[in-house]
């Protein structure tokens, strides 16, 4: 396999939700693909700045916000899909409406328009502050918005999202989905970045655990799942590793032969 480039999600791959860290055999292999001139590049619903757990691992590039804004590790920006000032309007009349708390991400960070425990558990899951409250509309109009986050179940998301046919969601947790403009998703950065770098999806590797790597997994030339991942996000892929407790993505990499023992 000649592979050039490999896509990581972070919370649940990269990051284990219970230690909250990157174990060692997943830096010092990932160390080892960097050194080999293999291209190590982050494909996350979480912003490009907001990845401090991840800092000991040599990057090249990120796909943040669940492929809206695929930016280079410096900083620069390759692709980037805003949400229209439209959309986000409908959004917060829906959230009113259904009574669940919204989230905007923007250059400045998350903010949400109230707290419940939805919030606080979700931020107490990734190990993350409770995104502090804040006039979300001035927020979106002053700032860039590529993601809203909205905190709901599963059959409240498809009745909202039937109401809102230019944006479409990925969810990776029960808590709430990510939302953003329509046919944008980690595939879409993965495409961006072939075109950029000039390599072929063929030559391509992604792990993930969420159902928002699920159309990551279907893009590239080897998809793998991690041992954590749903029964739907595993019959997605192309192989099944271990947790990131377990050393699932140093193994994966040992199997296809990318790094050595």
């Amino acid at each position: 396999m000649n592979t050039k480039a490999i896509f990581f999600d972070i919370d649940g791959t990269l990051v284990s939700f219970d230690t909250h860290h990157v174990p060692q055999s997943t830096i010092e292999a990932l160390w080892q693909v960097h050194e080999s001139g293999i291209k190590v590049i982050i494909a996350t619903g979480r912003a490009s700045t907001d990845l401090h757990e991840i800092q000991d691992i040599p990057y090249d590039a990120v796909i943040a916000l669940n492929g809206s804004d695929c930016v280079l590790r410096d900083g620069t920006s390759i692709y980037r899909e805003q949400i229209s000032k439209e959309d986000f309007y409908k959004v917060q009349a829906l959230a009113r409406r259904y009574g669940f708390p919204l989230a905007v991400e923007t250059d400045r960070g998350i903010f949400v328009n109230e707290i419940n425990p939805t919030v606080i558990e979700l931020a107490r899951m990734v190990n993350h502050p409770v995104p502090p409250v804040a006039d979300i509309e001035k927020e979106f109009i002053e700032n860039n918005c590529c993601q809203l986050c909205i905190y709901c179940d599963e059959e409240t998301e498809k009745e909202v999202m039937a109401q809102l046919p230019g944006l479409s969601v990925s969810r990776w947790n029960p808590y709430f989905t990510d939302v953003n403009v329509a046919g944008v998703n980690k595939a879409v950065g993965i495409n961006k970045f072939a075109a950029y770098y000039g390599f072929e999806m063929a030559q391509t590797i992604a792990f993930g655990d969420g159902g928002n790597d699920i159309p990551m997994l279907c893009a590239v030339g080897t998809g793998i799942a991690m041992g954590g991942a749903s029964e739907t996000v595993k019959a997605a892929a192309d192989y099944i590793t271990g947790t990131v407790d377990e050393n699932g993505i140093q193994n994966a990499l040992i199997h296809f032969g990318i790094i050595q023992k």
